[in-house]
C-alpha cells in the first residue's frame, strides 16, 4: 500500500499551478523529455511559441531549443530525421492553415516508414472553425488518412491528457506520426496543471498489451527449429521493424550464433553490420545482385520486421521461389499473409522474440553445418559484386561514394534525398549500426535528405552527418542550406549533379525509348556553389575532375563546420542492379559491369499499370 508521503513525493512539481493551454503544451513536452522543437511560427500558434520562449528563458528545467526552418515541410522532415536517428519522438510545432498543410507530406512519409513524430498545429478559435476563417484548414479531415492518429482539442480541460497521449501513441506499437490540432482559444485558456493522466484509449492499449505479452513459447521455438533443422540454405530477411523494435543487437547475436546470412530491406539498412562476413547487404529492386540471387537460392527464409513490399517482392508468387518454408516474425498482425503466405509466424516484440529464439538454440544445443551455403554466398558476393566503369574519364557517382566511405568508415549518419543518389548511397556506403541510414523509403519523397540530416545532427551533435543528395532532390528544400549555417551545424552536404531527374531519366531510357519528358535539367542556370556561399558555407566547392576526387573529398570530410560539395557526375550513370516493376529477381538487369547469371540481357518493359 502506498503511503501518503510517497504519493506526495511522486507529485509533479507544477501540479495544481494555473497555466495557460500553451504553457501546458510546453510543460508536457518538457515532461516527455523533448530535447529540440522544429517549427515555423504564425498567428494561430503564437501563444505556444511565446510559452516556448519563456520556458527556455526562465525555466530551471532543460531547455528545448526551437529550430526554425525555411518552411514547415522542412520542420516536419527535421523532426523525422531526429526521430529516425535517435529513436525518440520528434516534435514539430506549426501554425494553422498553410502551416499545417505544409506538414502533410512529412506526416504521410512518417506513417509510411513507421517514424514517431508529434505535430502540434495551431488552429483558428473554436467558434470560428468551419467558417473559412483566415488561415483555417480542416486539419483533422486532411490528416486523418495520413497520420497514425489526429486529435482536435475543443475541450481545454483535456489538452494536457491529449498531448501526453499523443506521445504514447506515436512511440508505441508500430510507431507513427500523431497530429494535435489546437485552437487558439484553447491555447489561451487557463487551468490547473495535473502533472499526470492520459486519455482513455482502452482498445489501443489492450491490443498493445496483447502483443507485448505475446512471448515465444518453448513449443513454438521447438517447432521453428524443427523446421530450420531441415534447411540447407537458410537466409534472414530483415526490415525496418528490426530497427524500430530496437532489435539490432539481438538480430546480430542470433545470426552470428546460428551462422545464417542476412539481407536487409532499404529501411533495414544498419540493422546488421554491412561489414560483417554474414552480411549480404540490401535486397530488392536496386539491391545487390548477390543478395537477390541468395533470396532466389535459399530454401528457408526468416523474415524479421519486414512486409514483402513491392520494391522487394515485386512478384510475390516468384519471390524466394525455392524457399520450402517462410517464417515471419512481426509486431503487426496485419502484415502476416498480407502479401506472401508463410508457413510459420509469431506476433510479438522482435527483440524479445529473437532473445527467446537464441536462448532456445543455446539450451537445446541446436547446430547445423551450413558451410556449403556459406561458401555459395561468398561466391555470390565475389562473382556478382557491385561494379562500374572504373576506367571512365568522367566522375562516376559510385567512385565518389566509395571515397567518402573510406573516411566515414561505416560510422557516419547518412541522409539522402530520393532518386539515383539514394540507391547509390544504399549500395556503396557501409553501416555498422542502426539509425545511421535516413531515407524516405515507402513514400520516396524528394527533398527529404537535407532537413533530415539537420534533425539527425541535433540528435547527435558529435556525430558525422552527411546528406547525399541529387541536384533535383535538393532543389525541393534548398532553403534549408541556410538553416544549417544559421545553427552552425557541421552537416556535410554532397550534391551528385547529373543535370536532371536521374532515376526518371533512367526509366525513360529503358522503357520510353529515351524520350526525356520534363526530366532533363541541363539548361537550368542554378549555381549550387554560389548558393551555398550566399548562405554562409565556409567550405563550398564544385568537383568536376576525376583526378581531384580523393584530395577534395579528404578536404571536405576533414572540414570542421558546415560543408557543401557539388560533384559533376557522369549524366548517363545508372543504378544497377535493377528489377523492373512486376518482374522477378530472375529478370534482374545488372548493366554492363555487374556479372549476371543470365546470358540474355533483353529488357522486357513492364506493363504500363506496373510502372513505378
Amino acid at each position: 500500500m502506498n503511503h501518503p508521503e510517497s504519493l506526495e513525493s511522486a507529485k509533479h512539481p507544477r501540479a495544481g499551478q494555473v497555466l495557460s493551454g500553451a504553457e501546458i503544451i510546453v510543460q508536457v513536452l518538457a515532461d516527455e523529455g523533448v530535447e529540440v522543437i522544429f517549427g515555423y511560427s504564425g498567428g494561430a500558434i503564437l501563444p505556444t511559441y511565446d510559452a516556448i520562449f519563456v520556458h527556455n528563458r526562465d525555466s530551471a528545467q532543460p531547455s528545448m531549443p526551437l529550430v526554425v526552418p525555411a518552411n514547415e515541410q522542412g520542420a516536419g522532415f527535421m523532426a523525422a530525421g531526429y526521430a529516425r536517428a535517435s529513436g525518440k519522438v520528434g516534435v514539430c510545432v506549426v501554425t494553422s492553415g498553410p502551416g499545417a498543410t505544409n506538414t502533410v507530406t512529412p506526416v504521410r512519409d512518417c506513417l509510411a516508414d513507421s517514424v514517431p513524430i508529434v505535430v502540434i498545429c495551431g488552429q483558428v478559435p473554436t467558434a470560428a472553425i468551419g467558417t473559412d476563417a483566415f488561415q483555417e484548414a480542416p486539419v483533422t479531415a486532411i490528416m486523418g488518412s495520413v497520420a497514425k492518429h489526429v486529435f482536435l482539442v475543443t475541450d481545454p480541460t483535456l489538452l494536457e491528457a491529449t498531448v501526453r497521449t499523443a506521445f504514447e501513441i506515436a512511440r508505441t506499437g508500430r510507431p507513427g506520426p500523431v497530429v494535435i490540432d489546437v485552437p487558439k482559444d484553447v491555447q489561451n485558456w487557463k487551468g490547473p496543471y495535473q502533472g499526470q493522466g492520459a486519455l482513455p484509449i482502452p482498445g489501443y492499449r489492450r491490443r498493445l498489451a496483447l502483443v507485448d505479452k505475446s512471448t515465444l513459447s518453448d513449443a513454438s521455438a521447438a517447432e521453428f527449429y524443427s523446421l530450420l533443422s531441415t534447411a540447407q540454405r537458410p537466409l534472414i530477411y530483415a526490415g525496418g521493424g528490426a530497427i524500430n523494435g530496437e532489435a539490432s543487437v539481438e538480430l546480430t547475436h542470433f545470426a552470428q550464433h546460428l551462422r545464417i546470412p542476412v539481407v536487409t530491406t532499404l529501411m533495414g539498412i544498419g540493422a546488421f553490420d554491412t561489414t560483417e562476413p554474414l552480411s549480404m547487404r540490401m535486397l530488392g529492386m536496386h539491391g545487390a545482385a548477390f543478395a537477390n540471387y541468395a533470396v532466389d537460392d535459399c530454401d528457408f527464409l526468416i523474415v524479421l520486421g519486414a512486409r514483402f513490399d513491392d520494391r522487394v517482392a515485386g512478384v510475390p508468387a516468384r519471390f524466394a521461389p525455392n524457399a520450402r518454408v517462410i517464417a515471419h516474425f512481426e509486431v503487426d498482425v496485419s502484415e502476416i499473409n498480407k502479401v506472401k503466405k508463410v508457413g510459420f509466424h509469431h506476433i510479438g516484440p522482435l527483440r524479445q522474440t529473437l532473445s527467446a529464439l537464441l536462448h532456445y538454440a543455446k539450451t537445446s544445443n541446436f547446430s547445423v553445418d551450413w558451410s556449403a551455403w556459406h561458401a555459395h554466398c561468398a561466391q555470390l558476393r565475389s562473382v556478382h559484386a557491385f561494379n562500374y566503369d572504373r576506367d571512365s574519364e568522367l566522375i562516376q557517382p559510385y567512385y565518389v561514394i566509395e571515397e567518402i566511405n573510406k573516411h566515414a568508415k561505416g560510422e557516419a549518419i547518412i541522409a539522402t534525398g530520393v532518386g539515383q543518389h539514394q540507391m547509390w548511397a544504399a549500395q556503396y556506403f557501409d553501416f555498422k549500426g542502426p539509425r545511421q541510414w535516413l531515407t524516405s523509403g515507402s513514400m520516396g519523397t524528394m527533398g527529404f535528405g537535407l532537413p533530415a540530416a539537420i534533425g539527425a545532427q541535433f540528435a547527435h551533435p558529435s556525430r558525422v552527418v552527411i546528406d547525399i543528395d541529387g541536384d533535383a532532390s535538393i532543389r525541393m528544400n534548398l532553403g534549408e542550406l541556410e538553416t544549417v549555417t544559421t545553427y552552425d551545424l557541421p552537416v556535410k552536404v554532397v550534391v551528385l549533379n547529373n543535370c536532371g531527374d536521374g532515376m526518371v531519366k533512367q526509366w525513360q531510357k529503358l522503357f520510353f525509348k529515351g524520350r526525356l519528358s520534363a526530366s532533363d535539367k541541363s539548361l537550368h542556370k542554378k549555381d549550387f556553389v554560389r548558393a551555398a556561399l550566399a548562405d554562409g558555407y565556409g567550405f563550398a566547392k564544385r568537383l568536376d575532375k576525376k583526378a581531384d576526387v580523393p584530395a577534395v573529398i579528404k578536404e571536405f570530410m576533414e572540414f570542421k563546420g558546415p560543408a557543401f560539395l557539388e560533384v559533376m557526375i557522369d549524366t548517363d550513370a545508372g543504378v544497377y542492379p535493377m528489377v523492373g516493376p512486376g518482374q522477378s529477381y530472375e529478370e534482374m538487369i545488372t548493366g554492363d559491369h555487374i556479372v549476371s547469371r543470365k546470358t540474355d540481357h533483353d529488357v522486357t518493359p513492364p506493363d504500363t499499370a506496373e510502372m513505378f
